[in-house]
This record gives C-alpha cells, sequence and structure tokens, in this order.
C-alpha cells in the first residue's frame, strides 16, 4: 500500500469517527397551509448541500412543463408523494436526514391541514425544537395557534417562530414584529421555555442557511445557524434511571440478560438497582451491545443489561436505582390528543401502551376539552378526532411513569382501539393532584344487564314480594368512618329480622377481607371494591333479598354509579351525619390514629374530603341520636317508602 492509499485511509477514517461524534437534533416543521413548510425544508436540505444529485435530478424532470423561467420548487424534495406534489398540498409527515459539519439533524414535516393535526403531533412527539412557520402577510392564524399549543403540550424545548414570505412584505421590519407581538401574546399563557424568533424568505433562501443583506435590521443568527448552535444537552433526563425491559434474552444456559432502550439516567456496572414492579433489589453485572461490552449507557442507548441475581424479570418491568422510585398506579391523569376517526366512547375499554407494556384500561373521567384557539376549557362528554382535553384512566395493571414534564420517555403513552388495533390518542401523563383525589369510575359490566324474560325467570318480582311480604331494596349506609355505619346496619337487620324480612348486611370491613381482598384504597381501587358491592347488591335484590351496605363511600359520583346499578327504584340512601371529631373518639379500631400517623392512606376526613350526598332519602345526626334510635328511624322511612310494611318499635 502506497503512502496516498494510507492517508486517504486515516482521512476516512477520522471523518467517521468525527461524523459519529456529532450530537443529534431532531425538529419538526408545523403551521398553516401554504405558510411554506416544505419549501423551507427543501431549501435547507438544497443550500446546505444535504440533496443527492439524483434527488435534483429527478425534481427537475417531474418539474417539466412548468411554465418557462419559473423557480424551482424546492417543496418536492419533502413532498414525495405524487399526489401531494399534484395537489400543492402536504398530508403525510416526511422524516429527512441531514448533516453539516457541526451537527446532525432529522426533519419532520408535518401538514398544515387541520384534519392531519394528528400527523404534526405525531411529528413533534420526538423532537428538540419546533419550527413554527407564519406568513408574514397574514399573521398567526387559528392552525398556527393550534400547533404552538400542541407543541408546548407536548413538552418540546425549543420552539422558533420563522415569519416566512419575508419578501412579500418588501423585507420590512413593522410586519415582523407585529406577527412577532401576537405571537408572544399568546406565548405567554403557554409552557415554552426557549421562544425565538427568525425572518425568512424560504422561496428566494433569506435567512435559511445564510444571513440576509435584505434585512438589515435583523441581527440575529440564520435559521440554519440557530439550529446548529441551540443547546439540547440539558433536554435529556439524566438524572432518573428508567430502563424499561423490551425482552429477557438468554441464547444459553451461561447467558440471562434483559433486552431495552435506556428511558433515562446513566446506568453503569455495579449500580444498586429495584426490578419493578416486584420491588427486588440487585446490582448491575455488565452492559452489553452488539459492539462488546461498555462502561455506562445512557439514552438513548439500546443495551442488554445482566444482573448479578436471577430475577424474574419480563416485558413490561424496569429497572430503577433504589432511591429514585417513578410513580406505581393504576390511577392517573393525562392531556390527550384525541387521534381516532371514531370519537372516544366513555363505555369502552381501550388498550394503553406505556414504555413496554400494553394493558386495558377504561376512562374514569373527560374533565374538559381545550379550545385551541383561546385555551379557554370546556365541557365535554367526548373528543373527536384532533381535539384535545383532560382525562382520568385507570389501568388494569400498575404502570410505572413520572409526569411528562419531567419525563417524556415515561410520562407519555397511546391509546389504542383493541377491536381494530389502530392507535387513536396519545397522552401525556400530569400530576396536578394526588391519585387518590381523582375521580374514578366503576367498571363496566362485562356484559349488559339481563333482561329476564318469563321462561328464564319463574319467580317474578310480584310473587316474591307476595311470599316475604316486602319489596327487594338496597339501604345504602353512608358516612365518615367512626360514625356508626356498621353498628346501625346491624342493629336494623335485628329489627327487620324480628319483623320477618329477609334481610342482609354487607359491610366494608367484612367485604375488604374477602370479596376485596386484592384492592388497595386508591381511588380506582375504591371504585372497584364499591362496584362488587354494588353488583352484589343487585343481585341479591333480584332474589327478593333485603340489602344493607354500610360503606364510606366518600365521594357523591360513586354513590350515584352505585344507585344507577342497583336501581334507582331499589336504592335507598342514609346519611349519617357526625363530625371527624366526634367520629375519631368512637374510633376504637385506631384508623385515624394510623392515618394521623403516616400509617395508612386514603383515609376521608383525613387524607381525603368526604363529600356529603346532595339529596339522600335520609340523613341522622348521629351524635344527637344513638344506634338503636338511628335503625328504627331507617325502618320508619322504608316503610314510609312502601319497601316493608311493618310496625317500627317506638324510638
Amino acid at each position: 500500500m502506497n503512502p496516498s492509499e494510507n492517508h486517504s485511509e486515516e482521512a476516512a477514517s477520522d471523518f467517521l469517527r468525527r461524523d459519529a461524534e456529532k450530537d443529534l437534533l431532531r425538529f419538526s416543521t408545523a403551521g398553516s397551509i401554504d405558510d411554506g413548510k416544505s419549501t423551507l425544508i427543501g431549501r435547507l436540505l438544497h443550500d446546505s448541500r444535504g440533496v443527492y444529485d439524483d434527488q435534483l435530478a429527478a425534481i427537475r424532470k417531474a418539474a417539466r412543463g412548468r411554465p418557462e423561467g419559473e423557480t424551482l420548487d424546492l417543496a418536492w424534495i419533502t413532498d414525495g408523494l405524487k399526489a401531494e406534489r399534484e395537489q400543492g398540498i402536504t398530508i403525510d409527515v416526511a422524516y429527512r436526514y441531514f448533516a453539516t459539519p457541526r451537527r446532525k439533524f432529522i426533519i419532520a414535516d408535518t401538514p398544515g391541514h387541520e384534519q392531519y393535526t394528528r400527523n404534526m403531533a405525531t411529528g413533534a412527539s420526538t423532537a428538540n425544537l419546533a419550527v413554527l412557520l407564519a406568513d408574514a402577510r397574514l399573521g398567526i392564524l387559528p392552525q398556527t395557534r393550534r400547533h404552538a399549543f400542541i407543541t408546548a403540550l407536548l413538552g418540546v424545548p425549543h420552539l422558533v417562530l420563522a415569519v416566512n414570505k419575508m419578501d412579500l412584505v418588501e423585507y420590512r421590519q413593522e410586519p415582523f414584529d407585529a406577527v412577532c407581538r401576537t405571537f408572544e401574546e399568546f406565548a405567554t399563557r403557554l409552557r415554552i421555555t426557549d421562544l425565538r424568533f427568525v425572518p425568512i424568505s424560504a422561496l428566494n433562501g433569506d435567512n435559511v442557511v445564510t444571513r440576509s443583506a435584505r434585512m438589515p435590521w435583523y441581527q440575529g443568527p440564520s435559521l440554519l445557524d440557530l439550529l446548529e448552535t441551540v443547546y439540547i444537552g440539558g433536554d435529556r433526563n439524566l438524572v432518573d434511571l428508567r430502563f424499561p425491559v423490551q425482552n429477557a434474552f438468554r441464547p444459553d444456559m451461561t447467558f440471562r440478560g434483559y433486552a431495552g432502550t435506556v428511558a433515562s439516567g446513566i446506568l453503569r456496572p455495579g449500580d444498586e438497582v429495584v426490578a419493578l414492579p416486584s420491588m427486588r433489589t440487585t446490582r448491575v453485572k455488565t452492559i452489553v451491545t452488539r459492539d462488546g461490552l461498555h462502561n455506562e449507557a445512557f439514552p438513548p442507548m439500546a443495551v442488554v443489561v445482566t444482573l448479578e441475581d436471577e430475577l424474574d424479570v419480563g416485558r413490561g418491568d424496569m429497572l430503577v436505582h433504589r432511591h429514585n422510585l417513578p410513580r406505581i398506579e393504576r390511577h392517573f391523569e393525562a392531556m390527550m390528543v384525541w387521534m381516532g376517526d371514531e370519537p372516544l366512547d366513555p363505555g369502552r375499554a381501550y388498550l394503553i401502551k406505556h414504555t413496554t407494556q400494553t394493558t386495558r384500561a377504561r376512562l374514569d373521567a373527560l374533565r374538559y376539552a381545550v379550545d385551541v384557539q383561546t385555551l379557554n376549557r370546556k365541557p365535554a362528554d367526548t373528543l373527536r378526532l384532533n381535539e384535545i382535553g383532560r382525562a382520568v384512566w385507570t389501568t388494569h395493571r400498575p404502570l410505572l411513569f413520572d409526569a411528562y414534564e419531567r419525563n417524556r420517555h415515561t410520562g407519555s403513552f397511546i391509546v389504542i382501539d383493541e377491536r381494530t388495533n389502530a392507535t387513536v390518542a396519545a397522552g401525556m401523563i400530569i400530576e396536578r393532584e394526588p391519585a387518590e383525589q381523582l375521580p374514578a369510575r366503576m367498571a363496566p359490566a362485562a356484559m349488559p344487564a339481563p333482561v329476564f324474560s318469563p321462561p328464564r325467570r319463574r319467580i317474578s318480582p310480584a310473587e316474591r314480594e307476595q311470599r316475604w311480604g316486602h319489596r327487594a331494596a338496597t339501604v345504602w349506609i353512608t358516612g365518615l368512618s367512626g360514625s356508626g355505619k356498621s353498628d346501625v346496619a346491624r342493629a336494623l337487620e335485628r329489627l327487620l329480622f324480628d319483623a320477618g324480612v329477609r334481610p342482609v348486611v354487607l359491610d366494608g370491613e367484612e367485604v375488604r377481607l374477602g370479596l376485596s381482598a386484592e384492592l388497595d384504597f386508591s381511588s380506582a381501587g375504591r371504585a372497584e371494591h364499591l362496584r362488587r358491592v354494588a353488583e352484589t347488591a343487585r343481585l341479591l335484590n333480584e332474589s327478593g333479598v333485603l340489602v344493607i351496605c354500610a360503606f364510606a363511600s366518600p365521594t357523591e359520583d360513586l354513590r350515584r354509579q352505585a344507585a344507577e346499578r342497583i336501581g334507582a327504584e331499589r336504592f335507598f340512601e342514609v346519611f349519617l351525619d357526625a363530625p371527624v371529631e366526634w367520629c375519631e373518639t368512637r374510633d376504637t379500631a385506631g384508623l385515624y390514629r394510623r392515618a394521623r400517623a403516616g400509617e395508612l392512606r386514603n383515609v376521608a376526613g383525613v387524607h381525603l374530603p368526604y363529600e356529603k350526598p346532595a339529596r339522600p332519602d335520609l340523613t341522622i345526626d348521629m351524635p344527637d341520636i344513638g344506634v338503636e334510635a338511628a335503625a328504627a328511624r331507617i325502618l320508619t322511612g322504608l316503610q314510609e317508602r312502601g319497601i316493608v310494611r311493618v310496625t317500627p318499635p317506638v324510638e
């Protein structure tokens, strides 16, 4: 090998090494239709020599037959589909790669039409920076506001407003300043940490790659200079280790590793880690890639991790540092961008894919939708294509998450329609309220309530009522812990039984020991607990039994849902009214004491507010009346309602 060949190989190797060391900036473009997004990207690629000769040749060939002397349309570099070129629109997300001596780039050119907002959200979801275009003549349009709101919602750290078509306003400063002022007023209500403004002409190349002499009043960098120099080192979360396990990897009996992509933080051999959700602790043994062993792993590296101990770790689990855990919850709140062609159906179950696990989920509450023009909230019972709203979800299995503003990877999820397997929404988890204070909804029944026909139900409700001498009903006794619910329920049971009625008591503590033994005291756990109680009461009512339920059921919404499941005509709500101080004096089990000591969570009256019933069938002031008298008063109320026909004892 002669010296010149050796020098050439060294130069090539050095070039590849330096190219590999460049950092990567992902950015998206967005804006209203005809703001010039595709032309801007074409100009960036063309003027930075990011377009291959064969691509230019293909564009020139496609341009044949256009009017003589017309400028080559650089938008065709990204508008690759023939149908799009013919219509002069962009309807898909076009991804392009290019590099300069200072940095590598991946561009997502997203559509401007309102009906393709979901495409714009997809393109911006992984971006470090967003370039939002505005026409210097038209200013800030509704779609510009929509894209700015979604960009902020997705937590894109850097936003550049490129005021395009400055050539059509004679490169004057006044139109540029007017657009910037309007946008700044709107942006003050958004969470944008880094906002820049650049006046450009994508068609002529002014301030795109190089500074323009036609706008001497602008002293800032060109768009490419800004893209090359914006600091993105702080955009990655290198503090919170989150390693979602994609798969357990065991090629032979001598090796057991766990494959995945580092979502955030730094992982090193010897680190003490916790495997979630099992909470088993171990240490990292090695970090392996196709290139061999590594001394550390950081986002977005795809690696295989081996552990010093053999743990049962699989897909959907997560490795984290011992003293830095994510939230482990089934119940959470999120902002959502609805992407499905069919509207959100609150009564249906969906799938949620979060990091590497997929689980069934239900919508507990749609708190509001957002008017993206004004950023005002508006009531909503569904979300339609491209609408944005705030929702509360409950998943079948716990998610291992952080708030989206802290960690974009572990704070985001997608919603999947399990019937079609289509992605119908993107979600960003927020933590504005404790999980135990979020609204919860009872899970929908597995199938519609059965409609009994005479051949199936041989004993009618009327026959049961005639035989037992009373109607089937559910007495739902609610109140704070310590208000006497269980004592009153048992006293009422005795009165009814002695009068010939068929009563059954469902008590909160007893049901927790059996039917709901695996449920926690979170909002979601409480909703499922009461769903089971309500369904049990309904089935007993169908058999002619009078059911007495003694449950705190601290929210009006949960009690309403229970009444709907049981049937309003059968539901008799009794509120035992008592101040929490009085209840604490009767707390023989030490519930309040343990709650105030931090040993118990989600106790109504301590951690959670108790919502008094708005219109109960009966309210009893417990500090002023005894247990037996309270039971007698309920019996009187049942007689007045026509549920039982017995003579109550004198109070």
